[in-house]
């Protein structure tokens, strides 16, 4: 079943719509972009002027997918897209942007049921304007310790007077966000949230890891400091998810959290496409002060929050200094050359 449609002035050939792309549930490609038209409002202020990873499933969940990184050529004019030079590719790849619901149903279509943007704008590639920390759990651990991660990290945070953003990632874990929106760079970013990865694991060994170890983690948290680079990506709120039903990478508040801990039921955090645009249409979008609240990442040497974990903190310390140190990128304009491989 093919239909044509007109969506903000712009003509849109929508093909296979009976096709299922979630078998288990019968969930059509028809009612991916029925999604993610009822959800445009929430989502694309987190997609616009972002470099946008696609996650293209043209089989379904079950077949084989795909990333995407460079606008295909059969692209409408009208399409935006973002120059990006990868040092691993030695050529420029140029990223679809996300800027309005007619790019959204036309990457719908295309069977891009995830998407992946940068954590920095497209006109300055280096500067992020939020940290993450992707808190991934080992079985037979699940969401449920994620959430308890999740609060030991929000009471650090809350020392340092810091704001963070908890958002299920659609598949097993727990995402947390700290917005910026000040001038900062991903070397920054990513020594910091290392450093506090390390202090997690060093006061709680028996449930948190830093680094990756496939032998150690059984029954542990591991928790990902290494998103936060410009090479890499991470879902979007409100993406679909591409697993056995259409689950989506939800924001949700902290008491949600605190309540998954107290009932011990990670089912109480998993979220389908139908309940995530009641959930938008009645809360709003919980992820909106990411993309406003301004926050700067705090000197920790300074910060003298030595009762948290003193060793903790000569890491934190000496990620800072190392930071300082550091030689200093040049600023980019719109054309941006960014080494994202």
């Amino acid at each position: 079943m093919d239909s044509t449609v007109e969506i903000q002035g712009r003509d849109l050939k929508l093909s296979n719509l009976d096709k299922i792309l979630y078998p288990a549930v019968g969930f059509t490609k028809k009612d991916v972009i029925d999604y993610y038209v009822r959800i445009a409002p929430a989502i694309l202020p987190h997609l616009v002027g972002r470099a946008l990873t696609r996650k293209r499933y043209p089989d379904g969940v079950d077949g084989e997918p795909f990333f995407e990184k460079n606008a295909p050529m059969h692209k409408p004019d009208w399409v935006k897209t973002a120059p990006v030079w990868s040092d691993h590719n030695r050529r420029t790849v140029h990223y679809v942007l996300a800027n309005d619901m007619a790019t959204l149903v036309w990457l719908a279509n295309l069977a891009a049921l995830e998407l992946h943007p940068s954590l920095a704008l497209a006109t300055n590639i280096e500067c992020p304007t939020e940290m993450v920390f992707d808190l991934d759990p080992g079985p037979p651990a699940n969401i449920v310790q994620c959430c308890q991660v999740a609060l030991w990290l929000r009471e650090i945070f809350e020392h340092f007077g810091l704001q963070s953003f908890p958002k299920t990632s659609g598949s097993k874990g727990l995402q947390l966000y700290v917005p910026l929106n000040t001038p900062t760079t991903f070397d920054a970013t990513k020594l910091f949230s290392h450093a506090l990865a390390q202090l997690l694991e060093h006061e709680h060994p028996d449930l948190v890891l830093s680094e990756m170890s496939k032998k150690a983690r059984a029954g542990k948290i591991f928790v990902d400091w290494s998103q936060n680079d410009e090479h890499k990506t991470t879902i979007a709120v409100y993406s679909l998810r591409a697993r056995e039903h259409p689950t989506v990478s939800t924001p949700v508040k902290w008491e949600e959290v605190e309540h998954a801990i107290k009932k011990k039921d990670a089912a109480l955090l998993v979220f389908e496409a139908a309940q995530v645009v009641k959930r938008f249409e009645k809360m709003g979008d919980l992820f909106g002060p990411v993309l406003e609240l301004k926050q700067k990442l705090p000197d920790v040497k300074k910060a003298g929050v030595v009762s948290i974990a003193p060793k903790g903190i000569d890491i934190a310390a000496q990620a800072e200094e190392s930071y300082s140190e550091a030689p200093k990128k040049k600023p980019v304009g719109k054309k941006t050359s960014s080494r994202r491989g």
